[in-house]
């Protein structure tokens, strides 16, 4: 408690009311390390966050979903998601990281402990592409169980990446509004290249990672971010991404809740955002 005392007592409340349902559709749990040991391989060791801080950063926010997205510095051991899930399942869904050596059983604890998704990171920083052999492998085995898969890519790879990603026979999901430099602005090649994809019926794009692509008060994330919105008002999702691995600095997430409203003006393409899509594609209630 103490722990979540000091983390909380630095950040405000919020100013912008999530409305009821509200889901972070991209956030992490880290450790703890005692618990649950970071990846021997991994490329980052962040300080521990576990459940516990992540209900008190969401209670305290107003969020009532989450979904929490396994980290690269866990690998392919998603035992401290599943564990944050399995302490609420009805609030929680997770998207976890497997390889090749995963069994249909693997899989099935997976699905049962409320995993809907797999993610891959294609960013450089943390090894840049994966096997595309062992991708496409996993892509087929997920599809078979209706769940999607999470695209963690650099903005300059997402015009030579589409033509790939247009084959995905099943939902995907762009992490992070696809990293784009919001200094860049709105006539940037990877944003041109993301917002084709938008048009895809299976395209889904996170509008979180103001605090990737811009410094506070993140005004340049804003017309990215609403661009987003308007192309595809029914396959976007929103989120803290705490607690911000690999960060510039450090981010108050109510900040990022008071950027909504200017992502998604009105009530109807702020419910969406927030509530209906992610309750949608996730499975919720």
């Amino acid at each position: 408690m103490n722990v979540q005392a000091g983390f909380l007592a630095r950040r405000r409340r919020p100013r912008f009311q999530l409305p009821p349902g509200a889901c972070d559709a991209h956030c992490h749990v880290f450790g703890p390390a005692a618990r649950f040991p970071y990846a021997p391989n991994r490329r980052y060791t962040p300080p521990d966050a576990p459940k516990e801080m992540l209900r008190a950063l969401h209670d305290h926010l107003g969020v009532a979903r989450a979904v929490i997205v396994q980290a690269s510095c866990h690998g392919t051991d998603n035992a401290a998601m599943l564990d944050a899930i399995a302490s609420d399942p009805k609030r929680y869904r997770g998207v976890a990281i497997v390889d090749d050596g995963f069994t249909d059983r693997d899989y099935d604890t997976l699905h049962a402990g409320g995993v809907r998704g797999v993610r891959f990171n294609f960013v450089k920083h943390l090894g840049g592409a994966p096997d595309m052999a062992v991708f496409e492998r996993v892509v087929e085995r997920v599809k078979a169980r209706g769940w999607h898969v999470v695209l963690h890519l650099d903005a300059p790879d997402i015009a030579p990446l589409s033509a790939m990603i247009r084959q995905l026979p099943l939902p995907f999901v762009v992490d992070h509004m696809g990293r784009v430099p919001a200094a860049a602005g709105l006539d940037q090649p990877g944003l041109r290249a993301l917002i084709e994809l938008s048009r895809l019926e299976n395209c889904w794009i996170k509008v979180c990672g103001a605090e990737r692509i811009a410094m506070p008060p993140y005004d340049q994330a804003v017309p990215i971010a609403r661009a987003l919105v308007e192309a595809a008002p029914e396959r976007v999702l929103w989120g803290t991404d705490f607690p911000h691995p690999n960060a510039t600095h450090e981010a108050d997430e109510a900040d990022l809740v008071d950027l909504v409203p200017r992502y998604a003006p009105d009530a109807l393409a702020q419910r969406r955002l927030l509530v209906d899509n992610p309750a949608r594609l996730y499975g919720f209630d």
